[in-house]
């Protein structure tokens, strides 16, 4: 299996299939349809948490660094704020852990909050742009 197998980039995110160097036949990995449909419901879950002072969801607004699915379907989030003193920086990540853990397939989640890099405005998705009218 080669790593362009393992891992997708959506949006500029980074989302990876961890799994261990695999022996053909050896069953240990997600089936790469089972990992697409994850995939696709991890973002949509992502997507119903909302940055309460920007008018759009927090995967288009770009806080969503990295989302890792491990062998095993434990998902792991590498998330930012837009800025560190952010009232809801506390409470940000149990939202998104509380939304991903709704994901049929997913035993467990972990979110991690970095502040590096820090977030920027070029992050924001053209949705994004468009709902802070900031598309030209």
């Amino acid at each position: 299996m080669s790593e362009d197998d393992d891992k997708k980039v959506v949006a500029g995110i980074a989302i990876e299939a961890n799994t261990p160097d695999l022996h053909e036949n050896s069953g240990s990995a997600i089936p790469a349809d089972e990992l697409e449909r994850l995939t696709t419901d991890i973002i949509a879950a992502i997507k119903t948490v909302y940055d309460p002072e920007i008018p759009s969801d927090i995967y288009e607004i770009g806080l969503i660094y990295k989302v890792d699915i491990d062998d095993d379907r434990v998902v792991k989030i590498v998330m930012t704020v837009t800025a560190p003193g952010c009232p809801v920086a506390g409470e940000m990540p149990g939202w998104v852990e509380n939304a991903v853990n709704t994901v049929e397939g997913v035993s467990h989640v972990e979110v991690e909050m970095v502040f590096d890099p820090p977030w920027t405005p070029d992050r924001l998705s053209e949705e994004a742009q468009v709902a802070l009218g900031w598309y030209t």
